[in-house]
């Protein structure tokens, strides 16, 4: 299946050092929005607004996002054991001087008080983890010529582009953007160079080239990491989008001082969630893409660790977190909205488990109010 990657035989981690989670597939819902999880010996189902389901623990989804990526042919050019080892140390000692809660504490002291949308911090979270990340994948280019781990495989990556196309087709041609399928989504390509695009926590730029492909041309790719950016620049050279601007830029402190039609994210939202501050850095998140995308523009966002319906849920809390009316049960006519939701892609293969259908990844589209 897309984005499940096998999780390489235990090392033998230094003492002290956090165990390695083992990988769940994780499935979110495209109609009813349910999140699976699955073990060795047993599964457990939560679905948005389905009670009778076992809701999945914190420390199985906040391993969630370890299916992203699928390994290449090549294997690694460097030790993958080690890297984990070099990112569970530092998460370790980020626990050890009280920056940041261990994966095994308590995210605050009140349990009763934490978001049911929290999950456990996670090396996956740490730009330590996604610097050794790239910078194994830049070698392995340098070696193999290879592009890397394509995050949630290379058949979403397109659905997104071809899909981001369909949004942008009924916009120009005045409808109210739906991403249905059955929209015709042939524009000309000059009308296209005026949707600037950006792509935050861009990785290896692939979906930046893949937009380029359906016609976009105002192409703009961002993320902390110095050797993703160095990736996406050497990927782009070699298969000719050299028009393609990357920049090394973190969307939660980001210095762009200009705003665009479009910002996809394709696993940034994911990451950024796994941060042992995860609660605090989603609120930035949420902040710093209302300033960046321009008014009646889109933001299309692809998770594997959030169903469409949290995701929809996220963006309502933001409006109330910034209106000042985050504790109100009904925020119909009490907020004012910043984001609406459009819909999300209904086209992933879809799994039933326990009675409900879901599937591995989800794509959903807000548009800026």
């Amino acid at each position: 299946m897309a984005g499940i990657r096998l999780t390489p035989e235990e090392p033998e981690l230094p003492q002290g050092t956090p165990p390695r989670p083992q990988l769940p597939p994780a499935f979110a819902g495209a109609g009813t929005a349910a999140t699976a999880t699955a073990t060795a010996t047993a599964g457990a189902l939560a679905g948005s607004g389905s009670g009778g389901l076992e809701m999945a623990s914190d420390d199985e989804r906040s391993v969630a996002a370890d299916s992203w990526s699928v390994r290449s042919e090549y294997g690694s050019t460097l030790d993958d054991d080690q890297r984990y080892a070099d990112a569970a140390e530092v998460l370790a000692a980020a626990a050890a001087s009280a920056n940041f809660p261990s994966g095994a504490s308590d995210c605050c002291s009140d349990k009763d008080d934490q978001d049911p949308s929290d999950v456990e911090g996670s090396m996956l979270g740490l730009q330590s983890y996604w610097d050794a990340s790239y910078s194994e994948d830049l070698a392995n280019f340098q070696e193999h010529g290879h592009a890397g781990e394509i995050w949630f495989g290379a058949d979403v990556m397109d659905t997104v582009a071809i899909w981001t196309k369909k949004l942008c087709a009924e916009i120009i041609k005045g409808a109210t953007p739906s991403g249905n399928d059955n929209i015709n989504s042939e524009v000309d390509d000059n009308q296209l160079s005026n949707y600037p695009v950006l792509d935050v926590g861009t990785g290896n730029g692939l979906l930046l080239q893949a937009l380029a492909k359906q016609g976009f041309s105002n192409l703009t790719g961002t993320d902390y990491s110095e050797g993703a950016i160095e990736l996406a620049k050497s990927l782009a050279a070699r298969d000719g989008f050299t028009s393609i601007n990357f920049l090394v830029d973190d969307i939660l402190g980001t210095k762009l001082d200009r705003k665009f039609k479009i910002v996809t994210d394709k696993g940034t939202f994911d990451a950024i969630g796994l941060h042992p501050d995860g609660r605090i850095k989603r609120v930035m998140y949420w902040e710093s893409v209302s300033n960046l995308v321009e008014s009646g523009g889109i933001v299309v966002i692809t998770s594997c660790n959030h169903t469409k319906d949290e995701l929809v849920q996220e963006v309502e809390d933001f409006s109330k977190t910034k209106s000042g009316k985050e504790h109100l049960d009904e925020v119909a006519g009490n907020v004012a909205q910043i984001f609406r939701y459009i819909d999300h892609v209904r086209t992933y293969p879809t799994i039933m488990f326990g009675g409900v259908e879901g599937s591995q990844v989800c794509t959903v589209a807000f548009q800026r109010l």
